[in-house]
């Protein structure tokens, strides 16, 4: 695991002064590397039955396709506001740099779906806690969410509710 994350790159100032931000796009440029982490991810979830990943805007687009993909279940994108073309529900959260929001198209899942969330970064938690509750309302049963790399201090996993399984490759 370490030869895949000394590929990420800290860029300093970014998005805000004082944020240092881990770039996982050189990670994801490397064929061997990106399979890697695609599977590290998937891999405490291969036996869940999946039936759907939940992926957060934008690079867990990349990774949550790609494990949903590994895992054969169906991708479903957790958005930006105004991004997704029919009705929507909306999540609000705080970041270490302001706020935002994620919104899920009504329908995403039914009772019972079996649904594990994906991200690059789990940071403050917000954005992560906005993916339970937007899943969580449509009924859906979540089975886990997993990132690539955890900001310890941040302490953003414990905005998650905790019965929910969280995977973290890197601790930072």
């Amino acid at each position: 695991m370490s030869d895949l994350f000394a590929l990420v790159r800290d860029v300093p100032d970014f998005p805000r002064p004082g944020i240092l931000f881990k770039d996982l796009t050189p990670l994801f440029r490397d064929p061997g590397a990106f399979r890697a982490l695609v599977v590290a991810l998937a891999e405490p979830y291969r036996d869940a039955r999946v039936d759907a990943v939940l992926g957060v805007e934008a690079r867990g687009f990349i990774l949550g396709a790609a494990v949903a993909l590994h895992l054969g279940a169906g991708f479903v994108p957790a958005r930006k506001p105004g991004k997704l073309p029919a009705k929507c529900d909306r999540e609000g959260y705080s970041l270490e740099y302001g706020t935002d929001a994620l919104e899920l198209h009504l329908g995403s899942f039914g009772p019972g779906d079996r649904v594990l969330i994906i991200d690059d970064v789990i940071a403050t938690g917000g954005t992560a806690r906005a993916a339970v509750t937007l899943a969580r309302r449509q009924h859906a049963d979540l089975v886990g969410a997993a990132f690539a790399v955890e900001l310890d201090f941040l302490r953003g996993r414990d905005l998650l509710p905790p019965d929910l399984a969280v995977t973290s490759l890197l601790h930072v």
